[in-house]
């Protein structure tokens, strides 16, 4: 495997890669690397090379359904040209415009997401958002270039404080924004007019994965009658939940939560860090894609019209 492959792996699996958008777009880079500087001219050893990168890339974040769903988009046209028996070379080359086809898809679904979702915000508005979304940011952004006085307030979003990034890039905006600790959301959530986040995996049913705390800062909001929107790429929508399967939940390591000195000192006292959690469908009020507005009962629609009614009998990365 490439070694440029195995630091990117290592970058996301560390978070120094972050936010769903931009890791889904990283891995069609990574795969698209290995292909290209691939030797060897047997096509079934090139995809056997392609699925075990896939699988070494899909370990790193498994919540991450737009890393999952990169891959997939990728592997699928592999699949087909090599079921057409086309040489390593046309393998390589197919690999490589899928992975750049990815990429462009995702950048424009960020700028029709933006324009979508700033036309829902009004003059005046005061928006509540939680961790680093490229989308959420976005929609906030594009509002605030087209002149609308907006506020903003932030969460820290503890342990990794990613809230704090989405505060300095605001800033850096001239976008009126203040940060708050996560346990003081029940305060200042009357004052806001909606809450827009982002989302690392939608399910079928429309409950929606993202970063831990979402679901508490949603039920705060849906009990202050507060519009909560979420902006999502269809390639966030996970097609395994069609099937009835749970999104895995990823647990991260408890020292991003603890110091090593005091958890030592603190003789058999447990730590849990799950960086996600699941918000139910009955606390969003819309979901934003680059198709369009949806209610959250809608993802059944965007699985079957994405992905088709038949899914896969596997995955494409399995052997």
């Amino acid at each position: 495997m490439d070694k440029r492959v195995i630091d990117i792996a290592e970058d996301i699996k560390e978070m120094r890669i972050r936010g769903a958008a931009k890791i889904g777009r990283t891995v069609a880079e990574a795969i698209k690397i290995e292909a290209e500087n691939y030797r060897g001219n047997d096509p079934k050893e090139f995809v056997k090379d392609i699925k075990k990168t896939a699988r070494y890339l899909i370990s790193t974040r498994p919540t991450a359904v737009s890393l999952e769903n990169a891959l997939r988009y990728v592997l699928v046209e592999l699949g087909k040209a090599y079921k057409n028996g086309e040489n390593v070379k046309t393998l390589k080359s197919i690999v490589s415009k899928a992975s750049d086809d990815f990429c462009e898809n995702s950048n424009l679904a960020l700028d029709r997401i933006a324009e979508i979702g700033s036309k829902r915000i009004m003059d005046g508005d005061v928006i509540f958002t939680h961790c680093n979304s490229s989308m959420a940011l976005g929609i906030i952004k594009k509002a605030h270039r087209d002149g609308k006085k907006i506020k903003v307030y932030a969460d820290e979003t503890r342990p990794r404080l990613q809230g704090l990034l989405t505060a300095k890039e605001l800033l850096d905006e001239g976008i009126d924004v203040t940060l708050i600790v996560d346990s003081a959301a029940r305060i200042f959530i009357r004052e806001a007019n909606h809450v827009i986040i982002g989302a690392d995996a939608v399910a079928a049913n429309g409950a929606v994965v993202n970063k831990v705390g979402t679901a508490t800062l949603a039920s705060i909001a849906h009990e202050a009658r507060v519009k909560v929107i979420v902006a999502a790429e269809t390639y966030k929508f996970n097609p395994q939940t069609y099937c009835g399967e749970l999104i895995e939940i990823e647990e991260r390591d408890i020292f991003e939560v603890i110091s090593k000195e005091d958890y030592e000192k603190l003789k058999g006292l447990k730590v849990n860090n799950p960086a996600f959690d699941v918000t139910p469908p009955e606390f969003i009020d819309l979901i934003i894609t680059e198709k369009g507005l949806i209610a959250p009962q809608a993802a059944i629609w965007v699985l079957k019209e994405t992905y088709g009614l038949g899914l896969f009998d596997k995955e494409p990365w399995e052997d």
